[in-house]
């Protein structure tokens, strides 16, 4: 669940993004002060709902006057045509907070929705789908919020919640078994040690090793893949990653690997067509 602080904040400097030095211009040149207005947000198509709890603080930090009534929650599949939240109270402010709302909500709710597309391909193969940290910068816990509601599983938030050691970082320690001691000697028994391997003669190592939590099997192809996970079972739990798509991401479930992490989830996913309507 997302922090009412860290939602404040986050909306707080969008709006002072969209609003400039001063105020909505347009709205205020072009509607009388204190007239009322009603406006619904309507889903324009099928998806997964993310983000209304955001796109609602938008309207109530905009203004205290609003009178809100949701009709739908984050997760819940939403389609064509629905009625997600009814809004009445000053027109002005509802449309200066339009934008803003508009623009978390059918970001998160894209990201909700292509994750159940993922979630959905994998089914009943015992895999889970997760994220990565190739997001939006300001933006991650966002987003990563998003790939829960839409029945994903979060990897690390950020550098410091796990140690994920990579190729750049065995190449400066010196290999993978100078990697992994000096982890495990430093790490503390809180702390998961996971590793990326590209080929088969580094997962062994790794297994040698016996110092990792994870191993993550990056860009292997399908068939290399089936043999890793097969040679890793029972040792260490495991994660493929590399170029996952919705076309893909079933056959790869099918190895029997433990997660699947998909970058796409968050950092070039599209916005879910959503609009705010005014009613007179």
């Amino acid at each position: 669940m997302l922090s009412p602080i860290i939602i404040e904040d986050a909306v707080k400097a969008a709006l002072k993004e969209d609003l400039g030095h001063g105020f909505d211009i347009t709205s205020n040149v072009l509607i009388p002060a204190g007239q009322p207005a009603k406006a619904v947000l309507r889903s324009r198509e099928d998806g997964v709902l993310a983000g209304l709890i955001v796109a609602l603080s938008t309207f109530s930090l905009t203004d205290i006057e609003f009178d809100m009534t949701v009709m739908s929650e984050d997760g819940a599949e939403i389609k064509k045509g629905d009625v997600i939240a009814e809004i009445i109270g000053p027109a002005r402010s509802l449309l200066t907070a339009e934008r803003v709302a508009l623009n978390f909500l059918s970001h998160m709710s894209g990201i909700a929705s292509i994750t159940a597309k993922y979630v959905e391909q994998v089914k009943d193969t015992g895999t889970e789908i997760c994220d990565t940290r190739k997001t939006l910068p300001g933006l991650r816990l966002f987003q990563k919020y998003a790939v829960e509601m839409g029945g994903g599983a979060n990897h690390r938030f950020g550098l410091d919640d796990a140690i994920l050691i990579k190729d750049n970082h065995i190449a400066v320690a010196g290999g993978i078994k100078e990697a992994l001691d000096q982890a495990h000697l430093l790490a503390g028994h809180t702390k998961k040690i996971e590793i990326e391997v590209d080929t088969m003669a580094q997962l062994v190592d790794v297994l040698e090793n016996g110092k990792a939590d994870i191993v993550m099997l990056d860009n292997f192809e399908l068939d290399e893949l089936a043999k890793a996970v097969e040679i890793a079972k029972g040792q260490i739990v495991t994660e493929a990653s590399g170029g996952v798509t919705l076309e893909t991401v079933r056959k790869i479930s099918e190895t029997g690997v433990d997660y699947i992490s998909v970058g796409a989830l968050t950092h070039s996913v599209k916005a879910l067509d959503i609009g705010l309507d005014i009613e007179t």
